[in-house]
């Protein structure tokens, strides 16, 4: 017979050397408890795959009474949002969005957090993407912190999406036909696209001398196709910026004197 919430006790602070252990850990560990013996019901269903999982109100109806009880208060915060705008195999408009996330689990009693960062992405043919987002990155962080089992295809790996491919792409890939690169050429070129990518990614730097450092010397029109349909669109288009960027360094406008020029106009000979 599983316990009711009232049953359970509340966190209490666990000493460890002469030193308090922060209480949002115990109030996490305690909501982990809970949610073991309560669990959170699978009542949601994809209908199109064929399995059911936890949708969001039911994670927040579990969570709720559960979080009140140990005193436990999780606060997010939005860091990033990066919204595309995809076409769907029958022609309509699907808006894909990713956010990213950090939520603040605080406990009330002392003031302590942690803090968890998480992804959203979600994809809706209306304006409800960002929402369905931000919703997503929420129930997996909780899902996460306090280890809640989940169903369904959330392995990277189980499901493949037909999703119809961007302009961009299709040009890349109609330049690419008939093209014979060398496999070592290739290899070669597959590490400078891990690279760019790498440093393109990487928040904490500034690496727009190495990009370009990385990118220039590939002149040979074929193997920059190549590389270019190795890169994701947010690599190509910081490339892109950067070069715009070098070429308007190269090329800088004239300086204006500070001098106006004046057209003189001829008087009549009288």
């Amino acid at each position: 017979m599983s316990e009711r919430i009232e049953d359970v006790p509340a966190s209490k602070p666990v000493i460890q050397t002469g030193r308090p252990v922060p209480k949002v850990y115990a109030a996490i560990s305690a909501v982990q408890r809970q949610l073991a013996v309560e669990g959170i019901a699978k009542d949601s269903k994809n209908a199109a795959q064929g399995y059911n999982f936890r949708g969001i109100d039911a994670v927040y109806n579990a969570l709720s009474p559960i979080l009140a009880l140990h005193k436990l208060c999780i606060l997010p915060r939005i860091l990033k949002r990066e919204c595309v705008e995809r076409e769907s195999a029958k022609g309509a408009a699907l808006f894909y969005v990713t956010v990213e996330a950090e939520f603040d689990f605080v406990a009330a009693e002392d003031g302590s957090k942690h803090t968890v960062r998480t992804f959203g992405e979600a994809m809706d043919s209306g304006d409800k993407a960002t929402n369905k987002a931000m919703s997503a990155a929420y129930k997996y962080a909780a899902m996460q912190a306090f280890a809640i089992p989940t169903q369904g295809d959330n392995d990277a790996e189980a499901t493949t999406h037909d999703v119809k491919p961007t302009q961009a792409f299709r040009a890349v890939d109609t330049a690419l036909r008939g093209v014979q690169i060398p496999d070592e050429t290739k290899a070669m070129l597959s590490r400078v696209a891990s690279s760019l990518t790498d440093l393109v990614n990487d928040p904490l730097a500034d690496n727009e001398y190495k990009i370009w450092e990385l990118y220039e010397p590939i002149t040979n029109q074929d193997e920059k196709t190549f590389l270019w349909s190795l890169l994701g669109s947010k690599i190509r288009t910081a490339i892109t910026a950067i070069g715009t960027k070098k070429k308007a360094e190269a090329n800088p406008p004239a300086e204006s004197t500070g001098i106006k020029k004046y057209t003189t106009r001829a008087l009549p000979v009288t």
